[in-house]
């Protein structure tokens, strides 16, 4: 397979208030051209969009092209599941959601050190495992967010598992909060293949500080900042796939184009990666991927990455600078969504948070800045 994967979880909206109301026609001229380069991997899951994606993956690709011509991720995850029988609902449902027939790869999905034992409890990877020996799924694998130990322990629990899918792209390597290379270096350690998830840290990196900007574009001007992400991540050694959300047609021509006919980076270009590191992480505020888990059980309805964006864009102007555009698109979003300072403090978004985000104490900064 060539190393690109089509992320199904960022998907084109026809109201961006409303993830589950996907641009299935766009969708559909998306999917076409991915499969017409060459490319077959697409990943989806129980809850993305808005529980639409599974959904509009059956209307955008199953329903469209022979089955043995693509191949398709999803995945259980352990909010959604509370007993021996709910695994299997969850299962049925996606099987007839998407259409697929089997799985080529499912995943455990956001293992971390809160959910583990749950996977334990309920007996998920031999359940896992089960299904791959009636011909359900191919490949039986997880997907991971905490440190490099548990990960470690993990593997060593259950050499059975196929693959992993880890976060890792150039801003988190080195970051003490999701240990990139840690997780990354173990994984190699057990021989065990990798697919990348979020190494544009959900847009983050395609969207640079102009310092930063300019030291890739001297490198190789009119190539875009999500080309050095992504390639990025598909240079490492036992990285066997790089899922990409594209949400848009124009996304999706510019992965292509570079993987396509892709060329790992060389050194040099992998240490300039890290002099861009440095300078984002000098300026960014608050590291959140826009993955958007917390807002799914969030009881005020509080656009949880929309409001963390907008308080990183101001923030990388001068602190002091006052009023910027952004109170009003703040203030745009809370027609639709509760306010940051309407938030009860109950703490299910952080318990789901794959970033381990303070999210609770960083609202209250969006508020005090936003809301006064």
């Amino acid at each position: 397979m060539k190393k690109l994967g089509f992320g199904l979880m960022r998907l084109p909206l026809l109201d961006a208030n409303d993830a589950s109301t996907v641009d299935l026609e766009l969708l559909k001229q998306m999917v076409d051209l991915f499969l017409e380069k060459g490319f077959t991997y697409f990943d989806t899951a129980w809850m993305y969009n808005a529980f639409a994606s599974e959904k509009a993956t059956k209307a955008a690709l199953v329903d469209r092209h022979p089955r043995e011509s693509f191949t398709l991720a999803t995945k259980l995850h352990s909010g959604f599941f509370n007993s021996f029988e709910d695994r299997d609902k969850i299962f049925q449902a996606q099987l007839e959601k998407t259409g697929a027939g089997y799985f080529d790869y499912y995943l455990l999905h956001g293992i971390e050190a809160g959910s583990y034992p749950k996977y334990e409890q309920f007996d998920c990877f031999n359940w896992l495992l089960d299904k791959k020996a009636k011909g359900l799924v191919k490949h039986a694998g997880f997907s991971y967010h905490d440190n490099p130990e548990l990960l470690d322990e993990i593997l060593t629990k259950h050499p059975e598992m196929e693959f992993v899918q880890l976060q890792i792209n150039y801003l988190d390597w080195e970051s003490p909060w999701i240990q990139s290379k840690g997780c990354y270096e173990v994984a190699c350690k057990h021989n065990i293949p990798i697919i990348v998830m979020e190494p544009v840290k959900g847009g983050t990196l395609a969207h640079l500080p102009q310092e930063a900007e300019q030291l890739l574009q001297s490198r190789a001007p009119g190539m875009s900042a999500a080309s050095w992400a992504i390639r990025f991540a598909a240079s490492l050694p036992n990285v066997m796939m790089v899922l990409s959300g594209m949400s848009d047609m124009a996304q999706m021509q510019d992965n292509l184009s570079f993987m396509e006919n892709f060329v790992p980076l060389t050194q040099e270009e992998q240490d300039l990666t890290f002099q861009a590191a440095k300078i984002i992480n000098s300026q960014i505020a608050i590291p959140c991927t826009g993955c958007s888990y917390c807002t799914e059980g969030c009881p005020m309805h509080i656009a949880i990455p929309q409001y963390f964006s907008l308080y990183n864009e101001d923030m990388r102007e001068v602190e002091s600078k006052g009023w910027t555009i952004n109170f009003t698109n703040y203030e745009a979003l809370t027609k639709n969504f509760g306010r940051a300072g309407d938030c009860v403090e109950c703490g299910q978004c952080e318990g789901v948070c794959p970033q381990h985000l303070p999210i609770v104490e960083t609202l209250k900064k969006v508020s005090q800045r936003y809301d006064k």
